[in-house]
């Protein structure tokens, strides 16, 4: 009876064997990975050399514009302000604290090229007028229109404006010039200064006079500006500034005291 016991228990063991080995199959076959994650996981995937690949999205994202849309209500109906009140308001956006109401006028001194805008926004075809004043000889009245709102001179020199610019008596009342995004362009529409010229153009600011500015783009492309209703340029631009970041309208300013009144926008 002894051998049959003996067999018996060699025959628990290789079972106990079997059993523990089967188990360790088991085991090892759980550990086995899914494979890479998909594209729809987001998720980064290997690559030959073993570095981390860069998530691939399940659509492409749309490229962002170079210019922050404008995020101000466009205008419609006719605008008009004639600052008859203590401050600006939220209709004006000042990038220096030199723009100030005085009188029922908006006026400034030493902007050094930092304008304050309006805060709506313009269509593509409008047309633009007001009241401008300079107190000094030196003239250097400014407007920019179809510009992005918000921004400013970076440096001492204004060849990154965002807008046309229609700079009367510029230059210590030496141009009017009608610049593109760069007021130094060496091809800007401009007319020399001629004092006591019989060309009304050419004719210097005057201190203390308060001119009658027209700006007016009306086929999407061609800028014109009047001065007292005489027609100082007519810009047609091949490449017109257009849509976000050049839709809004400013006053600018370097160094002298200059004032603005009585605006008027008329969509067109």
């Amino acid at each position: 009876m002894l051998i049959p016991s003996v067999q018996s228990t060699c025959a628990s063991i290789q079972l106990v064997r079997l059993l523990q080995t089967l188990c360790l199959v088991l085991l090892a076959g759980g550990c086995v990975p899914n494979g890479p994650p998909t594209s729809t996981e987001n998720q980064g995937t290997a690559n030959a050399s073993g570095k981390q690949s860069d998530p691939t999205p399940a659509a492409s994202a749309p490229r962002k514009a170079t210019q922050k849309a404008s995020t101000s209500p466009p205008l419609t109906e006719v605008f008009e302000d004639d600052f008859e009140r203590e401050s600006l308001g939220s209709a004006w956006n000042a990038t220096a604290p030199v723009w100030k109401i005085e009188n029922g006028q908006l006026c400034g001194k030493g902007a050094r090229n930092r304008p304050v805008w309006l805060a709506r926004s313009l269509p593509t075809n409008v047309r633009i007028e007001f009241d401008a004043t300079s107190d000094s000889p030196d003239g250097d009245l400014k407007a920019e229109i179809f510009g992005d709102g918000r921004s400013a001179a970076r440096g001492v020199s204004y060849n990154d404006a965002t807008s046309y610019l229609a700079i009367f008596g510029g230059w210590k009342n030496s141009y009017h010039v009608l610049a593109r995004q760069n007021e130094h362009a060496s091809d800007r529409p401009e007319i020399r200064i001629e004092p006591g010229s019989d060309d009304e153009r050419a004719r210097p600011v005057v201190p203390g006079q308060t001119y009658r500015f027209k700006l007016e783009r009306a086929d999407g492309k061609t800028l014109k500006w009047w001065v007292d209703d005489v027609l100082m340029f007519s810009f047609k631009d091949p490449d017109p500034l257009t849509g976000p970041g050049h839709d809004h309208f400013g006053f600018n300013d370097w160094d002298v005291r200059v004032c603005f009144d009585n605006v008027k926008i008329t969509p067109l």
